[in-house]
């Protein structure tokens, strides 16, 4: 089996970088070795791997895993995954797009699935709220994405990170920060530092909503407007005023408010207000 660095693989088949597919890859054993242990990968788990470049940590996933998948756009590296990581029976390489890919029938009725990522920054945010959305059954995520995408996962209220995707996370998942991650970790090198991150999904939403669709529209409109009361943001709702002041009233939410300034809970109890008034 062949034990050669990203370097070495990359220098090997002369890979050249594409910048629209936002690639950088590790070069860091360290942190290589921090996101196989930080996932926590023991052989009962089905793994799916999102963005494996030349396989470098592909490798190690598949000594430890029951399986991987790994889910990879660029033809390039397609015969490179083949060629270096052919004496794994346990490895399944798909070609294509995360964004349309169905985990769930990927996976089936295996019980135990983690999701370990090397993302493009591009999609980090679609492929984050991709499997949240689709319902994939997944015990946790680690992945490796730009510092402030990070901080906004795991922001609190009254924060300037804090918006609607800090809200869809933290409603499936507990956050983790396992380490952060220097550009010097990549080649080439990526402007921005970057965070670990572990996503671990909750056995059931952190909150009680009545209607998901309702709760994340609400949490969205609030955040798209920043400085808005939230009186001025929720009127792209398009509900009648005697109707919305008597979900705020119903809710006790002032709606001088900003939507900064709203907990998980307290989006949960003014969807749930509204929810119940358009009954």
């Amino acid at each position: 089996m062949s034990d050669l660095s990203t370097k070495e693989i990359v220098k090997k088949y002369g890979f050249r970088f594409t910048k629209s597919l936002g690639q950088n890859f590790l070069i860091d054993d360290s942190v290589l070795m921090d996101i196989v242990e930080g996932a926590n990968v023991s052989s009962e788990d089905l793994i799916i791997e999102i963005g494996p470049g030349v396989g470098t940590l592909t490798k190690e996933l598949l000594k430890r895993a029951k399986k991987v998948f790994s889910i990879e756009l660029d033809a390039d590296l397609i015969p490179i995954l083949k060629e270096e990581l052919k004496e794994f029976n346990n490895f399944d390489l798909i070609h294509k797009d995360a964004l349309k890919v169905d985990f769930n029938s990927l996976t089936g009725e295996e019980k135990s699935i983690k999701v370990v990522a090397n993302l493009p920054y591009y999609v980090t945010t679609p492929i984050i709220a991709k499997l949240l959305n689709d319902k994939f059954n997944f015990k946790s995520l680690t992945i490796m994405i730009q510092k402030e995408v990070a901080e906004r996962i795991a922001a609190d209220p009254n924060t300037k990170e804090y918006g609607a995707l800090s809200i869809l996370v933290q409603y499936y998942c507990d956050t983790e920060i396992v380490r952060k991650v220097a550009p010097s970790s990549f080649i080439p090198q990526p402007k921005v530092d970057s965070i670990v991150i572990k996503l671990n999904k909750l056995e059931k939403p952190r909150v009680i909503v009545k209607d998901e669709k309702l709760f994340f529209r609400v949490s969205r409109e609030a955040f798209n407007m920043r400085r808005k009361t939230l009186w001025n943001a929720l009127k792209a709702l398009k509900i009648g005023s005697d109707l919305m002041e008597k979900a705020f009233i119903n809710a006790r939410i002032d709606s001088k408010r900003r939507g900064e300034t709203l907990s998980l809970q307290e989006f949960a109890d003014l969807s749930n207000a509204i929810y119940d008034l358009n009954q």
